[in-house]
């Protein structure tokens, strides 16, 4: 009986030695269907030491210098391995992997590591990591959308372990804390969740992990992607996780107690919980006199609102409520509009249309053309226009302006969803004139209290009203009023830095 035992284990033993072969060689069968696919044997003998990997995902130097120069260049012989896991002494090369699971050779292949077997049919094999971090990301790594004259310029990579190396360098502890994932059915994308231990809510980082644990999708390209996905309300044109290519800016929000999540092959990076005030905030408000800040922010702020208002208001008075014309500007607006045949709503209609089609254009071709295209097309365009009678030229300066006041939004995100709002309140105020614009706005308050980032309120701290967090909202106070973090992202620590309490200092004269 003892024997029939033992036999019947050696059986299921061999059987599943052969399985895990077959699973090594059904791995193998599927990627030789790839061009890019190299297996071959390292020495002469069939049948040993057969190398293979991905020729697009290793590094051509390493594997020349460290694996097929010991193996190719000098005799080798095969009598120096007796087992698979002395290659570790031959090759140098410090990340090597002695593995038998057949789901780990097949993620570390698509990482660009080497698959190294003592014999053809070998279940346990060397996973050697020959990968080419650099292959296709640029040499410098400047900032392009999030440009600032003041305070450093180091943007994100396509790389995300470069990114998380840019991060510990700015926050040197190991509280800071990253949490690897894997999303995407086909494609396998690496997904970091990071965050400060110690400042962090617990509560956001659940959240967020939970939010991309639950991602069901094939390919993963961007975190724009992951932003849609996990975001709390997708019927909504606001974005409600702020994005950003700036180190520094992904800092502050990780000091401040938020969570920041970084996907492989994106130079972008999302935070959350955001506000509707972050998204007006600018880097450069902080490296500036807090004075100066905070009348720059104050600017910003004004010029979203006539960008998304002014074209509206223009509607409403010249279609219904005339009266509110005065009379010094009476004459100029009717001389304008005598020869232009469109009603008002048409006109305005004309000319953003014009002004998206120049936006768009220029954003597609290349710098130095798109530049000139949005120059020489603005002036020619609208220059033609009025002499064709097509608009007024108080329109145009008008369109012209709220077009400007667009692009002082620092995020882009942001900055396309206020090119979207001024088209409704155009209709809203071509129908109902001032009455359809405070409909519009009403309805935007409105849609506005009922969003939430992470669970936080969108419109915090003006609703619910939080005035111990009014010190960087409209204006950026003095980094005395500022040593606390913002209570509602209920940090675990509340203070940032000591503030300077210290008494002036009696100047010689005083003595």
């Amino acid at each position: 009986m003892f024997f029939k035992k033992r036999k019947i284990r050696n059986n299921k033993d061999k059987q599943a030695v052969t399985e895990n072969s077959q699973d090594i060689g059904q791995l193998f069968a599927k990627a030789k269907k790839s061009s890019d696919f190299k297996q071959f044997p390292l020495t002469d003998e069939s049948g040993h030491l057969i190398i293979s990997y991905y020729n697009t995902l290793v590094d051509q130097q390493q594997l020349q210098l460290k694996i097929l120069l010991i193996f190719r260049e000098t005799p080798f012989k095969l009598d120096r391995l007796e087992k698979i896991d002395d290659i570790k002494k031959i090759i140098a090369i410090e990340d090597i992997v002695i593995t038998d699971n057949r789901n780990e050779a097949e993620s570390k292949l698509l990482k660009g590591y080497a698959i190294l077997q003592m014999k053809e049919n070998d279940q346990r094999v060397a996973l050697i990591l020959l990968s080419n971090d650099k292959a296709g990301l640029r040499e410098q790594n400047n900032v392009e959308n999030e440009f600032s004259v003041v305070g450093p310029q180091i943007g994100f990579l396509e790389n995300i372990d470069v990114n998380i190396h840019l991060l510990r360098q700015q926050i040197n502890t190991t509280d800071l804390i990253t949490k690897e994932v894997n999303i995407g059915s086909t494609s396998n994308t690496r997904v970091i969740i990071a965050h400060i231990d110690g400042i962090t809510s617990e509560q956001h980082v659940n959240t967020m992990t939970q939010r991309l644990q639950d991602i069901d999708f094939d390919v993963i390209f961007d975190t724009s992607q992951l932003h849609q996905f996990i975001e709390d309300n997708s019927l909504t044109p606001f974005p409600l996780l702020l994005p950003t290519e700036r180190v520094d800016r992904a800092v502050q929000a990780l000091i401040n107690g938020q969570v920041a999540v970084l996907s492989s092959g994106s130079p972008y990076v999302i935070t959350g919980p955001s506000t509707i005030i972050d998204y007006f905030i600018s880097p450069e408000d902080y490296f500036l006199p807090w004075i100066l800040g905070s009348f720059f922010r104050l600017i910003r702020i004004c010029s979203v609102l006539f960008s998304i208002f002014g074209t509206s208001i223009y509607i409403a008075v010249i279609t219904y409520h005339y009266e509110m014309i005065p009379n010094d500007l009476f004459g100029s607006l009717s001389v304008s509009r005598y020869n232009v045949p469109f009603p008002p709503v048409l006109e305005v209609i004309f000319l953003e249309f014009t002004i998206e089609l120049l936006r768009e254009a220029g954003v597609r071709l290349p710098t130095k053309v798109g530049q000139t295209l949005g120059i020489v097309g603005g002036i020619v365009i609208g220059q033609a226009s009025v002499e064709a009678a097509l608009t007024s030229n108080v329109l145009l300066i008008i369109v012209a302006l709220s077009a400007l006041a667009s692009f002082t939004t620092p995020i882009y995100k942001m900055s396309n969803t206020i090119r979207f709002l001024r088209f409704p309140l155009i209709l809203f105020a071509s129908i109902w004139g001032g009455l359809g614009i405070v409909i519009g706005i009403a309805f935007l308050i409105t849609h506005l209290t009922r969003l939430e980032s992470l669970g936080t309120p969108y419109t915090v701290p003006f609703y619910p009203f939080r005035p111990e967090d009014l010190t960087d909202s409209l204006i950026r106070s003095s980094y005395s009023k500022t040593s606390k973090r913002p209570n509602y992202l209920r940090p675990k620590s509340i203070l940032r830095y000591h503030p300077d309490n210290h008494k002036k200092k009696k100047s010689d004269f005083d003595e």
